[in-house]
C-alpha cells in the first residue's frame, strides 16, 4: 500500500508541473487545446490525490503501523471513528488533506467557470497547481504520508485524548476547506491582474467562492470554539491563541470583501481594495497554515516540525511579493469610475465596516505575530495574553455591530433626512427601550456589555423593519398570506435577506459572548462527598464518587483506562435543577518504565467536563480527582512490583474500588455563564444565512413574475 501511496505523490507532482507549464503556454501562445489541458490537469491531480488519501485511510482503519503516521498518532484502542479522523490530527496526513481539498474545490471551480474568462482561469489554473505543487513536495521531501518501519511495532502510540472528540471530527477538514477555498479568489485575482481582465466578470466568478470560504472557515471556527468549551477543561471557548487567530483573521478579510464586492458591482469603486482583499485573504490563508505546521508554536491546535518553517516563509514571501508589484503595476487600470458621494450613504457604511474588519485583523495580526517577531529578534520568549485583545477588539467589534445594523437600511449613494428618520426611528427606540430595561434589571456596572446588548437591539430592529416592510409589500402585490410572502421574498431576494439573516445572527452571537464573559460566577474549590458549595446563585453538592475501567467502559468513549469522576447534584432555592457527571481519564502511556500498572494510566489526563445547557445559562463542572493520594499510589506501587505486563488491570480494577470507598477530596471548577447557548444559536443563524445567501436562485425565479398588483408607495414596491 506505501508504494502506491508514493507513486501517487510523485504522479501528483508530474501532473502539476505539467498543468502549470500547459495553462502558462496555452494563455501565452492562444493555445485553446492546451489550456483545457492544464484545466484537466487539475481533475486528475484531485482523482489522484484521493487514491493517496484512500490510501492512508485504509491503513488507519486497518491498523497498519508498518505507516510510521499510523504508529505515531493512532492505536488498537482508539475507537474507530476517531481512527478514521486521525488520518488528520498527523503532520502528513493533514498536508495531504489539505492538497486534497484544494485539488477538489479547484477542479470545481474551474469546471463551473470552464467557458468564461478563458485566460483569467488559465493564469488561475497554473497558481492553484503551483499552490498543490508545493504542498505536494513538503510531503515528498520533508514529512511523507507513506514512510514505513519494518517491523512494525505492535502497537501505536495512539490519538492524543483531547482530539477524540465529535466536533473534531469534522472541524479540521472545514477548516481546511475554508482556507484552500480562499484560494480560489487569490488565484483568480492573480489571473486578472496578469491577463488585465479587471473589469467586474472576475468578481462575479469569485464571489460564490467568496462567500463559501467565509462560510465553511466561519464554522470550522465555531466547530473548534464548542471543542475548547465542551472538552477543554478550561471552561473558555475563545482563549486568543494564536491559531485561533490565524483562522480568524483571514475570515475578517473575507468578510470585508463579501461587503466590499457589493459596492464595486453597484457603483465601481475600491477596486483596488478589493483586489487587495483578495490577495490578502488568501495570503492569511496560507498563513495560517504556515503557523499549525510550521512547529513554531506551543499550542494544543499545533503541531509539525521546524523543518516546514522555511518552505511556508519562502511561499508567504512570494506571495506578498508578487502581489504587491501586480496591484502597484496595475493601478491605472484599477481605478476606481465614481468617487464617494457623500459620508452618509451605504457605501460610506460599507467602507467604515471594511475598515473596522481590517482593524480588527491588524490587531489580532500584531497580537499573534508580536510576539514571535519579538523572540527572533532579541531571543526572549513574550507573549500577548486576552486582556491585550481584549483592550482593542471589544470597541472595535462594538463599533462593527452597529455598523451592520445601519449599512442594510440606508440608501446609496446621499441619505437624506426622510431617509434616515424612515429606516432608523423606529430601531433607535427599539435600542432605547432595550437600555431601559437593563438599566432597570441592574447591569449599568458593565458598561461595554450594556452597549453590545443596546446595539444588538438597534440591529434586529434594522433588520426586522426590513423583513417586515418586504412581506408587507409581497402581500400587497400576490395578496398572499404572510408566512407565504415572507417565504417567497427570501426566495426572490436570496443574496440580500440571507445577508440580513447573517447580520441577526452576529448580533445574536455577540450578546452571548458580551453576557457569558460579562456575567460569568466561576470557582475552583475542593469537595469531599457530602459536601457543597454555592456559585453564582446555584448550590452544587457533591454526591458521590464514580469510577470506571478499561477503554470498553469508558464513559466518553475515548479509550481512557481509568476513568475518575463525581456525581453532583445541583440546586437552586431547593429545587434540583441537574444533575451533572464530570470525570478525569487517565491514559496508557506506552512507557513501560512506569512500570505494568503505571503506564497504564501515566499518559496525560484529560477532563471530560458536565454541563447543564439553557437557553438562559450553562452551568458547567470540571473534576481533577486526587490520584496521588498515598492509598492510591501505595496500590499502583505493589501492582508495579508484584504483577507482569498484562495483568497490570487487575491493580487498576483494585485502584477504583478503592476511590469508590474512600474518595480523597476532588477539586472542582464550577461556572455558572449566561446566554452561552445563544452563542451557537447566533453562529447556526449566521451559517443558515449564509446557506441562503449562496444558494442558485432557480431558473424560474430569475423571470419577472406576472402577477395582479395593486398600488403602493414605491419604497415598499422596491422590497418585494
Amino acid at each position: 500500500m506505501a508504494p502506491l501511496g508514493r507513486a501517487c505523490l510523485l504522479l501528483a507532482l508530474a501532473v502539476c508541473a505539467y498543468g502549470i507549464g500547459a495553462s502558462l503556454y496555452g494563455v501565452r501562445g492562444g493555445r485553446a487545446d492546451f489550456r483545457d489541458s492544464g484545466r484537466r490537469a487539475m481533475y486528475a491531480l484531485a482523482g489522484i490525490l484521493a487514491v493517496a488519501f484512500a490510501v492512508l485511510e485504509v491503513a488507519f482503519l486497518r491498523n497498519d503501523f508498518t505507516f510510521n503516521t499510523v504508529a505515531d498518532t493512532s492505536s488498537r484502542t482508539t475507537p474507530a471513528l476517531y481512527r478514521a479522523a486521525a488520518v488528520w490530527s498527523s503532520q502528513e496526513g493533514s498536508l495531504l488533506l489539505w492538497a486534497l481539498l484544494l485539488s477538489l474545490w479547484s477542479s470545481l471551480a474551474l469546471f463551473l467557470v470552464r467557458r468564461r474568462m478563458r485566460e483569467v482561469a488559465a493564469y488561475a489554473t497554473a497558481v492553484l497547481l503551483g499552490l498543490a505543487g508545493f504542498f505536494v513536495v513538503l510531503m515528498l521531501v520533508y514529512a511523507t504520508p507513506f514512510a514505513t518501519t519494518h517491523p512494525a511495532p505492535a502497537e501505536g502510540a495512539g490519538l492524543d485524548p483531547l482530539l477524540r472528540f465529535p466536533t473534531m471530527v469534522i472541524h479540521p477538514p472545514m477548516l481546511y476547506s475554508g482556507y484552500t477555498l480562499c484560494t480560489i479568489p487569490l488565484a483568480f485575482g492573480i489571473g486578472a491582474l496578469l491577463a488585465r481582465r479587471v473589469d467586474a466578470d472576475w468578481t462575479r466568478i469569485i464571489r460564490r467562492f467568496a462567500i463559501a470560504a467565509w462560510l465553511l472557515l466561519g464554522a470550522g471556527i465555531v466547530l473548534g470554539a464548542r471543542w475548547s468549551y465542551a472538552e477543554l477543561g478550561w471552561g473558555g471557548y475563545w482563549g486568543w491563541d494564536a491559531v485561533e487567530n490565524a483562522s480568524l483573521m483571514p475570515w475578517l478579510t473575507g468578510t470585508a470583501l463579501l461587503h466590499s464586492l457589493m459596492i464595486q458591482e453597484k457603483r465601481g469603486m475600491l477596486k483596488v481594495w478589493n483586489m487587495s482583499l483578495v490577495l490578502a485573504t488568501g495570503t492569511l490563508a496560507v498563513m495560517g497554515t504556515f503557523l499549525v505546521r510550521s512547529g513554531i508554536l506551543n499550542s494544543i491546535h499545533a503541531f509539525g516540525g521546524a523543518t516546514l518553517g522555511v518552505p511556508f516563509v519562502v511561499l508567504i514571501g512570494v506571495l506578498i511579493a508578487s502581489s504587491i508589484y501586480l496591484v502597484v503595476s496595475r493601478a491605472k487600470m484599477l481605478r476606481s469610475e465614481h468617487r464617494l458621494e457623500s459620508l452618509l450613504s451605504r457605501e460610506s457604511i460599507f467602507l467604515a465596516n471594511n475598515l473596522v474588519l481590517v482593524g480588527l485583523c491588524f490587531v489580532i495580526f500584531w497580537g499573534t505575530y508580536f510576539p514571535l517577531i519579538s523572540e527572533a529578534l532579541s531571543g526572549r520568549e513574550s507573549s500577548v495574553g486576552p486582556p491585550w485583545f481584549d483592550r482593542y477588539t471589544v470597541p472595535l467589534a462594538l463599533a462593527l455591530v452597529l455598523l451592520s445594523g445601519i449599512g442594510p437600511v440606508i440608501a446609496w449613494r446621499r441619505a437624506t433626512l426622510a431617509n434616515a428618520r424612515r429606516n432608523f426611528t423606529g430601531p433607535t427606540l427599539l435600542a432605547l427601550l432595550a437600555l431601559g430595561a437593563l438599566l432597570v434589571a441592574g447591569v449599568q456596572h458593565k458598561p461595554l456589555a450594556l452597549a453590545m446588548f443596546c446595539c444588538a437591539a438597534f440591529v434586529l430592529g434594522c433588520i426586522g423593519q426590513e423583513f417586515v416592510r418586504g412581506t408587507r409589500a409581497r402581500r400587497a402585490i400576490a395578496g398572499e398570506p404572510v408566512p407565504v410572502a415572507l417565504l417567497a421574498l427570501v426566495r426572490r431576494n436570496r443574496r440580500r435577506y440571507g445577508g440580513y439573516i447573517v447580520h441577526i445572527g452576529m448580533a445574536v452571537l455577540f450578546v452571548g459572548v458580551a453576557a457569558s464573559s460579562s456575567f460569568q460566577h466561576a470557582s475552583e474549590l475542593g469537595l469531599s462527598p457530602g459536601q457543597s458549595s454555592r456559585v453564582g446563585g446555584y448550590t452544587v453538592r457533591y454526591v458521590r464518587p464514580t469510577a470506571t475501567i478499561t477503554p470498553r467502559q469508558d464513559a466518553a468513549h475515548t479509550g481512557s483506562t481509568l476513568s475518575l469522576g463525581a456525581v453532583l447534584d445541583v440546586s437552586k432555592r431547593g429545587r434540583h435543577v441537574a444533575t451533572l457527571r464530570p470525570s478525569q481519564g487517565y491514559y496508557d502511556s506506552g512507557e513501560s518504565a512506569q512500570g505494568s500498572v503505571g503506564h497504564l494510566i501515566g499518559g496525560q489526563p484529560v477532563s471530560h467536563i458536565s454541563m447543564s445547557a439553557g437557553l438562559t445559562r450553562d452551568v458547567w463542572t470540571a473534576i481533577a480527582p486526587d490520584i496521588s493520594s498515598p492509598s492510591l499510589q501505595r496500590i499502583v506501587s505493589a501492582g508495579n512490583r508484584t504483577l507482569p505486563p498484562d495483568e497490570g488491570l487487575i491493580a487498576i480494577a483494585y485502584l477504583a474500588r478503592s476511590y469508590l470507598r474512600s474518595p480523597p477530596p476532588a477539586q472542582f471548577h464550577l461556572i455558572v455563564s449566561p446566554l452561552v447557548m445563544w452563542i451557537w444559536i447566533g453562529a447556526l443563524t449566521v451559517f443558515g444565512g449564509g446557506l441562503i445567501a449562496i444558494w442558485p436562485v432557480p431558473s424560474a425565479l430569475r423571470r419577472a413574475e406576472s402577477v395582479p398588483s395593486r398600488a403602493l408607495p414605491s419604497g415598499e414596491l422596491a422590497q418585494a
